[in-house]
């Protein structure tokens, strides 16, 4: 289980978790939220990253699971 910390590499890990798992947790869900609060900007690539998982759900490529 993923832990949330101030790494800056914590969104990437998130994200990596979420595909190789092709699922999202609601524990899953609190990390990225966590992580997406907690920083104060998004780059490009952090922003192409989040439309991937949202691209990913709405294809099916993702499941949502309890």
């Amino acid at each position: 289980m993923l832990t949330t910390t101030s790494n800056p590499m914590q969104l990437e890990t998130v994200l990596d978790h979420i595909f190789a798992i092709r699922r999202i947790t609601r524990q899953d869900q609190r990390l990225l939220m966590s992580t997406l609060l907690s920083k104060e900007d998004l780059n490009e690539q952090e922003k192409s990253q989040i439309s991937r998982v949202f691209n990913a759900l709405q294809s099916g490529l993702i499941k949502v699971v309890d």
